[in-house]
């Protein structure tokens, strides 16, 4: 490879959405850099979806190869997605610094379609902004990207040492999220702890939910079963998402969990522990 193919294999990534979509997405940057052998550079912004710092959230990667950094002021001039609510202006510098650029709503279609992420990327100076999974690696991937902090670890820890020997897992997604509401109503889920309980007198229920009614509606009928954080859900401030981080890696130490239909959280949950996972939908 000549010298100034060397210096054009250059790919930076920046994860978009949640914290789930954002792990997908660095997961699958990872496996891009393996496969094209470019020098990749993933940089990680705060936002209304997601207002926490990565180093705020999980350790330095150390034990794979991956350059990841928190943005700074020059990298929202830079590298931001360009948007409305920047005027757009990122998207000047970025047509000078990358020969190829792919934003958030374009991989997904490309994805279906089968579209060739290595052959688009390698020997190319490529930018991309993206929330989704691509490529083909194993979920095992993410224990060694991810290593949340030890303020989480400690609370996963207590909230594990409320476990039974059939401890399942549920997470009830309500807030603004009218397609999880209509689909998977809360009867569905108060009728599958009432199946497990048949199955299993020592059942206990870690639930993870953004909604406090929820909780007390599992509580009143389930009582000392339902294992649940207090914490009401906010991802708008670094406790907030460090609390749904918290809820992620408990969940993930179920024997199995049970979510709402169309949830990335859950399947992460499931891909971190390696434990099936089930759809609650009508």
């Amino acid at each position: 490879m000549t010298e100034r193919k060397m210096s054009e294999n250059v790919f930076y990534m920046v994860p978009s959405g949640g914290l789930a979509n954002r792990m997908r997405a660095v997961a699958s940057a990872y496996w891009l850099q393996q496969q094209t052998g470019s020098r990749t550079q993933v940089i990680w912004f705060c936002d209304w979806a997601l207002n926490a710092p990565f180093h705020q959230l999980f350790l330095p990667i150390t034990k794979v190869e991956l350059s990841l950094r928190d943005a700074t002021l020059l990298d929202h001039l830079l590298y931001d997605r360009a948007r409305r609510r920047n005027l757009w202006l990122p998207a000047l510098p970025q047509r000078l610094l990358f020969s190829r650029r792919m934003n958030e709503s374009e991989v997904k279609p490309l994805k279906l379609s089968g579209f060739d992420f290595v052959a688009w990327a390698k020997g190319h100076r490529c930018y991309m902004s993206n929330f989704m999974h691509f490529g083909d690696w194993q979920p095992s991937l993410y224990q060694q990207l991810f290593t949340p902090v030890k303020e989480v670890t400690d609370k996963v820890d207590s909230l594990r040492q409320q476990f039974s020997p059939h401890t399942i897992g549920m997470h009830i997604r309500r807030g603004d999220n009218q397609y999880c509401i209509a689909n998977s109503p809360l009867q569905l889920y108060i009728d599958k702890v009432a199946e497990e309980v048949e199955r299993h007198d020592d059942t206990k229920v870690f639930l993870a939910t953004d909604s406090q009614d929820v909780k007390k509606e599992m509580r009143s009928r389930y009582g000392q079963r339902i294992i649940t954080v207090d914490d009401e859900a906010d991802r708008g401030s670094v406790e907030g998402i460090r609390g749904g981080l918290v809820d992620l890696y408990t969940l993930s130490a179920t024997s199995r969990v049970y979510g709402s239909l169309g949830s990335t959280y859950v399947v992460m949950a499931a891909d971190l522990g390696g434990i099936e996972m089930i759809d609650l939908h009508r």
